[in-house]
Formats: structure tokens, C-alpha cells, sequence
């Protein structure tokens, strides 16, 4: 199955409403910008995020220590356009079907795989990750095989590129003319003008009248109810986008952010995945920060970007 047929994409000028989409209202606090082709290579549809101050950092103490949420402090940004979704299979395979790129995952022969969702060999199973036993090394796994190499990317061309590592991302950021958001932007980006908020749509808990974003359900990491309609990623257009028309900017994958983590040592992820539990990692919020190597890749992170300024 050749994953980029059909585009993926709705139109820009009225977006259809995705599978699985729940009934929420949009805050009124930020109106959204009209939605726009960036280029006929990048084809994801882009927003306008309007100049501004916003207060960056914890505002709800949920702060896991030694992330770097705090101090809040005071940021000012200028205008900038982002991808409304994350990129998705079918934007990935457009650009390595024009430049050929090889992702670290495939030249490494293995990514992280989590354990639940398996679809692998035990032969192509390398071992679990020290202090995260729930994350297998898989050979084979790669973005055209997400769950092992027993799997691919049949139904799967509208969810999000995973097993690209910040390498990967900026390689197609090059490509498209593009960059990978600050994390400053980013988190601006994903406040949908709501100042102080916890969530992207505000403060109301993510299972508050209906689940507002793709997490994990059950015990971590052992049982999932999947009562939010998915057990591993989610095609990018579920849920509702928040203020600014941003889709998914909490939950499903990790995205990748421009900004070194620690010094040449890990890039800055935001935003949280499919993953998140508030037992493990309740990292699916406005401020919450993780890391990991630049060569990195698994099963839940991804990417959007931002327009070259």
C-alpha cells in the first residue's frame, strides 16, 4: 500500500471532521487564523501564530523535578506560521521519495518499540531499555514498520511519522525550507492564546466531558482500555485543534523542538504521546518538557514545523 495516495490531507479552507473527532467547543480566546498551503513540497496545511508575550513555564504545579518547567518567565515572540498537524507518513514518503533518505532507525537496523504493541519476531527483539522496561529495541523497526518489521503502514498514511530521530527532522526541515520549532514557540503556539493554561484548551482535566487528546487509559504499562478510541498513535486531524486551529499539540506523539535539552548532549521534546499516563508521565501539558539524543528514535515521537524566518 503506497501510504501518500489520497494526499492525506483535507482542504485547508474547510477541514473535514476526522474519525473519531469528539464534540468539543474551541476556546473563543484566540480566534483561529485561516489555515494555508505552505509549499508543493511541504504540503501541510500552516496557521498563523500572531506576535506576542506569554508567561513560559509550570502554571498548574503539575512540574516533574529536574525537567525545567520553572521558573515561569516572560517571553516575547515574533509572528511565525506552523504546521497545524504533525507530519504525517504520507508528507514523510514525499521527501524520501525525492531525496532518498535513509532515517538513523533504518542505518541502525533497530528503534524502540513498546512492549504492547509488538508486531515483531522474539528473534528481532535486541533487549528492553535500563529503567524503562516497557521500551524494546527491535530490529527492523522504522518508520515504514512502526510496530516491528511484521508491521507497516497500511491505514496509517494520516498518523504521525514516528521513528525519526531530530536528525531525521531537520534533515526534511532542509528539504521543505522549513525548521523545527523553538521550544518557546512551540509552547506559545500550543497555549492557543489562553494565557496560564494548563491543557491547550484550557484547564478542564483530559477526560472532562470527553477525551481532549490521545494518552494512555488503564494501569501503565501493563493494561490500556483505549477508551479514547486508540491504542498507539491517532491519525493527526482527532480530537479538536485548540485556539489557535492546532491539532494534537498534547498527546499522541512527542514532537521535536530546535533547542538543545543539555548543552551537545539531547534535543528538547514537547507535548507528550499516546504513552503519557498520570502515574508515569504526565508530561501531556502546555509546559512539560523531556529530552532525548539527536540520533534517537521510537515508536512515539514525531515532528511539525515552522517557517524559515
Amino acid at each position: 500500500m503506497n501510504p501518500a495516495a489520497g494526499d492525506g490531507h483535507p482542504s485547508c479552507c474547510a477541514p473535514s471532521r476526522p474519525r473519531h473527532s469528539r464534540s468539543l467547543p474551541v476556546s473563543a480566546a484566540a480566534p483561529q487564523s485561516p489555515e494555508h498551503r505552505s509549499t508543493d513540497r511541504h504540503r501541510i496545511c500552516q496557521t498563523r501564530i500572531p506576535a506576542g508575550s506569554f508567561l513560559m513555564g509550570d502554571s498548574s504545579g503539575d512540574a516533574n523535578v529536574g525537567d525545567g518547567e520553572t521558573p515561569r518567565h516572560g517571553v516575547a515572540l515574533g509572528r511565525f506560521d506552523i504546521d497545524v498537524t504533525t507530519v504525517t507518513n504520507s508528507d514523510f514518503l514525499r521527501f524520501v521519495s525525492d531525496t532518498g533518505h535513509r532515517t538513523e532507525a533504518e542505518n541502525f537496523g533497530f528503534s524502540a518499540v513498546f512492549q504492547g504493541a509488538l508486531a515483531a519476531r522474539d528473534d528481532d527483539i535486541i533487549g528492553r531499555a535500563p529503567g524503562t522496561p516497557w521500551w524494546w529495541g527491535v530490529r527492523g523497526a522504522d518508520w515504514r514498520h512502526p510496530r516491528g518489521p511484521l508491521s507497516d503502514l497500511d491505514g496509517l498514511a494520516d498518523h504521525p511519522v514516528v521513528h525519526v530521530s531530530w536528525n531525521d527532522a531537520n534533515a526534511y526541515c532542509a528539504w521543505a525550507g522549513r525548521r523545527l520549532p523553538t521550544e518557546a514557540e512551540w509552547e506559545y503556539a500550543a497555549r492557543g492564546g489562553i494565557e496560564s493554561a494548563k491543557y491547550p484548551w484550557g484547564d478542564r482535566e483530559i477526560d472532562d466531558g470527553g477525551w481532549r487528546a490521545n494518552i494512555w487509559q488503564g494501569t501503565f504499562p501493563h493494561e490500556n482500555s483505549g477508551e479514547d478510541g486508540w491504542l498507539t498513535t491517532a491519525p493527526v486531524r482527532t480530537f479538536e485543534p485548540n485556539g489557535y486551529g492546532l491539532w494534537q499539540m498534547v498527546g499522541n506523539v512527542w514532537e521535536w523542538c530546535g533547542d538543545w535539552f543539555t548543552p551537545k548532549s539531547t534535543r528538547v521534546l514537547r507535548g507528550g504521546s499516546f504513552l503519557c499516563h498520570d502515574s508515569y508521565c504526565n508530561r501531556y501539558r502546555n509546559s512539560a518538557r523531556s529530552s532525548n539524543t539527536p540520533d534517537s528514535s521510537m515508536a512515539n515521537a514525531g515532528f511539525r514545523t515552522v517557517s524559515v524566518s
